[in-house]
Parts: C-alpha cells; sequence; structure tokens
C-alpha cells in the first residue's frame, strides 16, 4: 500500500508540472494586455494615434482598435492602416485609402497609398503614435517598414512612438539567411538584416531606432511570460491572419522557406490551394524524383512527400502539377533558409532546362532575398553549402549587433 500512495503521489506531482507548463504557455501577454493593466500612464491626457490591423488583439481576441476606443482613459483620435488595410479589408499589394471606420467613427489614414509614412497633416492632431501588428519574423513582410517609416516621422515631428510587443512565431533564437545589401533596399527589405531575424517586433525597433539613426522617442511595452524558445504555437495565443496566405502561425515558418522563390511565379508555392508556402510544384515536375533528391540531402527537421495538386486559383488555376509537401518535422531544428537555397539547387540540377529566373519577377525575387548573388550562383550552378556559407560572416556580425537589443 506504501508504495502505490508513493506512486500516486509521483503521478499526481507530475501531472501538476504538466498542467503549469500547459498553464504558464496559456498566460503569454501581449503588449496590449500589459500596456492597459499596467502602463496606462502612457496614454493619460494624450492624443492617441494607433496602427494596426486585424492581428491587434489582446489575449481576450478583443481588437486594440475597440479597447482604446472604448477606454475612458484614452483618447483615441486616429488610425493608421498598413497593407490590408486596418480591418484587413484590402488585397495585398494594392493601395489602401483613407475612411472613416464606420465602427468607431475615427479617421483612417493609409499607410499604403499615396504615401508609406504619416504626414504632417496625419500626425498633427496626435501626440503619441502606438504600433500594434502581429510580425511574421522575416524581413520580406511589409508590416516592420511601415513601423519604420512611422517611426521616422514621429521622430521628425517629435512625437512618442510606442510599439505594442508580440511573440515572433519563428521564436527568438532562429537567425538565418543573408544580410541585405542595401543596392537592393526596398519596402520589402528596407535594412541590412538577415532573412530571419529572431527578434520580436519590439526588439527589431529598437534595432531600427538605434542603428539605422531614426532616434524617436521609442517606448516597448513588453510580452509577459513569453521565452525565446516559443514558437507561435507554443504561447496559448490565438493566431489571427496576418494576411490572407498566413492562416496560421506556423505557416510563418513555411514562409520563410518559400516566399523568395513564391516571388519568381515560375514555381509555384500552394498560394491557390489549401496549403499556401507548403508546396512546391510545377507541371513539368516529377513528385518522386524531386522528393527523393531533396530527402536525400537529410537536411535538418524537414522531409518532403510527393504531391499532386491542382490549384483552384492565382497563376496556375485549375493546372494539375505535382512536386513536394514541405513537412517540418523539428521546429527547433529547422532551417527555413538553408532548406530554400537547397530547393532551388535541386530545381536546378533536376531540370536545367527551365528557366525559373527568366521571368519578370526577377527584380522581386532578389529584393525578397536582399541580393541578386544568390539567384546568379543558383544559376551557375553552385553548391548550396558554398552559397549558405557565404552569408555567415555578415551573420555573425548581425549577431553581435543584435544582442545589444533582446528584451527577453
Amino acid at each position: 500500500m506504501e508504495k502505490q500512495n508513493s506512486v500516486l503521489v509521483i503521478v499526481l506531482i507530475s501531472a501538476f508540472f504538466s498542467i503549469a507548463c500547459v498553464g504558464g504557455a496559456k498566460n503569454v501577454k501581449p503588449g496590449i494586455d500589459v500596456l492597459l493593466e499596467e502602463q496606462l500612464d502612457l496614454l493619460r491626457g494624450k492624443r492617441v494615434g494607433l496602427i494596426t490591423n486585424p492581428s491587434g488583439v489582446n489575449s481576450q481576441m478583443e481588437s486594440t482598435v475597440d479597447l482604446l476606443y472604448n477606454h475612458p482613459d484614452i483618447n483615441l483620435v486616429a488610425l493608421f492602416g498598413a497593407e490590408h488595410g486596418v480591418r484587413g479589408d484590402a488585397t495585398g499589394g494594392f493601395k489602401v485609402d483613407d475612411f472613416i471606420d464606420p465602427k468607431t467613427g475615427v479617421p483612417v489614414y493609409s499607410l499604403y497609398g499615396k504615401t508609406r509614412k504619416p504626414t504632417l497633416e496625419m500626425l498633427d492632431n496626435v501626440d503619441v503614435l502606438i504600433y500594434d501588428i502581429q510580425d511574421i519574423g522575416s524581413r520580406a513582410y511589409t508590416y516592420i517598414y511601415t513601423m519604420a517609416r512611422s517611426m521616422e516621422a514621429a521622430a521628425e515631428q517629435g512625437k512618442r512612438f510606442i510599439v505594442l510587443d508580440r511573440p515572433n512565431p519563428l521564436g527568438g533564437n532562429l537567425v538565418e539567411g543573408p544580410v541585405l545589401d542595401t543596392a537592393f533596399s526596398s519596402f520589402i527589405g528596407l535594412y541590412p538584416i538577415p532573412f530571419v531575424y529572431g527578434l520580436t517586433v519590439g526588439e527589431l525597433a529598437q534595432l531600427f531606432n538605434s542603428e539605422f539613426d531614426i532616434n524617436v522617442d521609442l517606448t516597448v511595452v513588453p510580452l509577459k511570460n513569453w521565452q525565446r524558445e516559443m514558437t507561435g504555437d507554443k504561447t496559448g495565443l490565438e493566431w489571427v491572419i496576418t494576411s490572407p496566405h498566413i492562416p496560421h502561425s506556423k505557416t510563418a515558418l513555411f514562409c520563410a522557406v518559400t516566399g523568395c522563390i513564391g516571388e519568381l511565379h515560375t514555381i509555384d508555392v500552394g498560394i491557390g490551394y489549401t496549403m499556401p508556402f507548403e508546396l512546391i510544384g510545377e507541371e513539368w515536375m516529377d513528385a518522386n524524383e524531386l522528393s527523393e533528391e531533396l530527402n536525400s540531402y537529410n537536411l535538418p527537421g524537414v522531409f518532403f512527400r510527393p504531391m499532386h495538386y491542382k490549384p483552384y486559383y492565382f497563376t496556375r488555376e485549375d493546372i494539375q502539377l505535382q512536386g513536394v509537401q514541405i513537412h517540418i518535422a523539428d521546429v527547433a531544428e529547422f532551417k527555413p533558409m538553408m532548406t530554400q537555397i537547397y530547393i532551388l539547387c535541386a530545381i536546378r540540377k533536376l531540370y536545367p532546362e527551365q528557366l525559373i529566373f527568366e521571368t519578370k519577377r526577377t527584380g522581386s525575387f532578389d529584393k525578397a532575398m536582399g541580393t541578386d548573388k544568390i539567384r546568379q550562383e543558383v544559376w551557375d550552378g553552385k553548391s548550396a553549402g558554398e552559397i549558405i556559407a557565404e552569408w555567415q560572416d555578415d551573420l555573425n556580425k548581425f549577431m553581435k549587433i543584435r544582442e545589444k537589443y533582446l528584451i527577453y
């Protein structure tokens, strides 16, 4: 009986700690929660402008727009919309217009239309500008540059800038890929940072502010209970789509693998099918051949399954394709940019007659990749290992800079 009681105690203790661990993950709080619970003095007596979209919600899935508008101590006077708009009703890549938000009556100014940076007139009635948008952790995504341009405008006009921090869905430790060559600076890659930078948006704001001489009066309202090893599915927070083809937090990982390839429009990556960014396919591919080639590399944390599919819309609508589905087996080991380079080199090796870079979209690929060297080297038949080795020195330099801005 004593032995049985001891076993029971051990089981109960194990169950307690399992529940505690799960509960800990569920207790991650985004910056909006921390702001309203602990740092409301930042906004009292101020006229507030808010840059946000549908991903700006608290841990209870309540909109940041509505939380600020309905709070008795906050005077929300302006909203600012990035790509896809404040309410998420704008198509990617298309300009967003100014309008009056029908739910609150607050004016909404577009930062993805005639201007990508708040103007003097837009900020004339604003004392403090808040940014609350979920990031996806990779460089070729416009929201972080809306943040940077807005920080510049706030600095120029003497306004305070507050970032409500959010978890990086890729976690806080993954840093990988080429550092952007400033000759390829654009709104999908503004500054010399790696493709995968391993920072929360608040940490990234601090880096932008100091390293690129923005020098705004910046406050980051931090996360609570977030740890760097937590990927999006480990935070306990629900995912709100950041754009139409990022429906789940794990999609952000797949986007880091195939997003640059997708810019070419000569290789399908699953946009228009049910698995955006999870697929590599074309009419001229052989599913078994490509999967065997890619699996032979034994890449960390990933394997490839032959796949046949027919997209419902976009560039390959109703065309039967074949290729591979990307399966991430171990997120902690997975290297998305390494995987992307090996995929490109495998396609070049197996299908040398396919002119995958002969497209009017080549410039978009180079901007997303942050350099034209990778395209040229893949085409010239350089090995994936050689291509990846070339970005390591710049990556090591960035890692030293990055250390100064880690909050967690």
